[in-house]
């Protein structure tokens, strides 16, 4: 399997991809991740990428790996992200 692409070598690619200062990937991306951070309680969508949900996870019971006691773990409200279609059949090369 290859190496996953750095933060590094995904500025430059875009970087050289539309002509633009690296300096201005970086705070294209710096800007989109505080818009996603912000937004993700309304769901954030990445067009033909995916999309930023929240999920509420009800209470539910757990166990101590250390001492095998059963406990109570309490509802909480997770971040989670679903990739779109078009990713999935992209990606995996639907046959």
């Amino acid at each position: 399997m290859a190496k996953a692409m750095s933060k590094t070598a995904i500025i430059a690619h875009f970087a050289g991809k539309f002509d633009m200062k690296k300096k201005d990937v970086v705070a294209f991306f710096e800007e989109q991740a505080k818009l996603a951070y912000r937004e993700a309680k309304n769901t954030f969508t990445l067009p033909g990428i995916g999309k930023l949900v929240l999920v509420n996870r009800k209470e539910r019971l757990g166990r101590n790996p250390k001492t095998g006691e059963t406990i109570s773990i309490p509802a909480k409200t997770v971040v989670k992200f679903r990739v779109a279609k078009a990713c999935k059949e992209a990606v995996l090369l639907k046959k």
